[in-house]
């Protein structure tokens, strides 16, 4: 239970981050912020385990973070395009 709430927190504050990086008129709220910080969390991930993967004992990518953001921009501007 508790690692959902973990996803949600840091899934807001990715999506915050993204918002912030590539500024517009995204008229989204608490919501769709942290979907898209999911969401972008998600595909930062997959995109980070082509290129490296963790070692076996490890809880977390090393670039789990940037990674983050990087895919909750790319999913920003996914949304973007489609609007």
């Amino acid at each position: 239970m508790f690692h959902i709430i973990w996803y949600l927190i840091v899934g807001f504050i990715v999506g915050l981050i993204a918002r912030a990086i590539l500024p517009g008129a995204d008229h989204m709220g608490l919501l769709m912020t942290t979907v898209v910080g999911v969401v972008g969390s998600i595909v930062g991930g997959f995109i980070g385990h082509l290129f490296s993967k963790p070692s076996p004992d490890a809880k977390f990518h090393p670039a789990g973070i940037l990674m983050s953001i990087v895919g909750a921009i790319i999913v920003l501007m996914i949304l973007r395009y489609i609007r």
